[in-house]
């Protein structure tokens, strides 16, 4: 796995900034939805799923999510894929604004950039084999009907179906596994270079899981692919991710290098959600939950810090300004990409360097 801050060379004729520029650049993103009721349907409340979220996503990486249920990190994915419109912000893939006139049109877009979803079942058409599956894309997009097929059985073979027993088969007829491998193969079907994988392994056996995730990382070797991994599992994330992003009720509160994140992290509720991770270590065992309480109703957060209210650190100034993500320490560029918003651990820093 590439070193988090190396620069991944590429030679894909469809790169337009060079290795350098980002492939997925995220700006300012919002997504409220309004809860209606009443006898003229108006609004009564406002749910805030994701609130002002910006990273980036480099070429050749996988940046993995990470974050409690509710959290908003599908929505984010919904959000990047225009499954669903946001309220306000900027996608850009590869220096081309998604939507604008003078950027990258959606079925461009979607033809680079495809999803895996978590329920490998309802994400396929009943009536439909995994052949006519895989090649639905393709067809959609111009090519015809025996090259689709052709493609299918590429694709296929390459995430581990052998097509002559697999292709007429319907999704009933495959376990679980088998139909997240037929998942995979049609988000491949179109030739993307940044996959998101919403929850992909999460409903898998472990030992299927392994398989994978070996296979996930297989493909991305061979096809120059870039993941944005979103997960609830901490470990299955630290072995597949070369960067994480925490969230946490809409925002973003931790990113990083995962070695960085994973050793040191600074943010109050990334080292709660870390020390929440099961094991079979007596001496690591808690007494007391690491994470306390339940999160706040995300139709009214809290002011300022969304955190502070499980917080055990919290002060005043937590409640009165909203913390923003930055390097709280100057020195390694390991510790200039380990960004984190607490003003905690950035008063820390300011005063006497000590890592919070």
């Amino acid at each position: 796995m590439p070193a988090p801050n190396t620069v991944i060379s590429t030679a894909d004729p469809r790169d337009r900034g060079g290795p350098a520029q980002p492939l997925l650049m995220v700006e300012g993103l919002r997504k409220h939805f309004a809860i209606r009721g009443g006898l003229l349907n108006r609004r009564q409340a406002t749910v805030h799923a994701v609130d002002d979220v910006s990273f980036i996503v480099r070429k050749g990486e996988t940046l993995g999510m990470v974050g409690e249920s509710g959290c908003g990190k599908s929505t984010t994915a919904r959000l990047l894929m225009r499954l669903i419109e946001p309220d306000a912000g900027d996608v850009v893939f590869d220096g081309e604004t998604v939507g604008s006139r003078t950027g990258i049109d959606l079925a461009a877009m979607r033809r680079q950039m495809q999803m895996v979803f978590q329920d490998s079942y309802t994400s396929l058409n009943p009536r439909m084999t995994v052949a006519e599956t895989i090649a639905y894309g393709p067809r959609m997009h111009g090519l015809a009907r025996a090259a689709a097929g052709e493609r299918a059985d590429v694709l296929l073979a390459q995430v581990g179906l052998d097509p002559s027993q697999f292709a007429r088969r319907y999704p009933h007829e495959l376990s679980g596994g088998q139909r997240q491998r037929v998942n995979i193969a049609r988000a491949l079907a179109l030739d993307p270079r940044l996959v998101i994988l919403d929850e992909a392994v999460s409903a898998l056996d472990k030992s299927i899981e392994a398989q994978v995730l070996n296979l996930l990382s297989d493909l991305k070797q061979r096809l120059n692919l870039t993941y944005l991994f979103i997960s609830h599992d901490l470990n299955v994330v630290e072995y597949i991710s070369d960067r994480v992003l925490v969230m946490y009720l809409g925002q973003i509160v931790e990113t990083g290098p995962v070695e960085a994140i994973y050793a040191r992290p600074r943010h109050p509720y990334t080292r709660g959600l870390f020390a929440s991770k099961p094991t079979l270590d007596p001496d690591r065992r808690t007494p007391q939950p690491p994470l306390t309480g339940e999160p706040p109703n995300p139709i009214d957060p809290p002011s300022g810090c969304r955190f502070r209210t499980r917080c055990a650190f919290a002060a005043p100034v937590c409640a009165a300004a909203t913390p923003q993500l930055a390097a709280p320490l100057a020195g390694p560029a390991e510790d200039e990409l380990h960004l984190v918003a607490c003003h905690r651990v950035m008063a820390q820093a300011g005063g006497d360097g000590a890592d919070a």
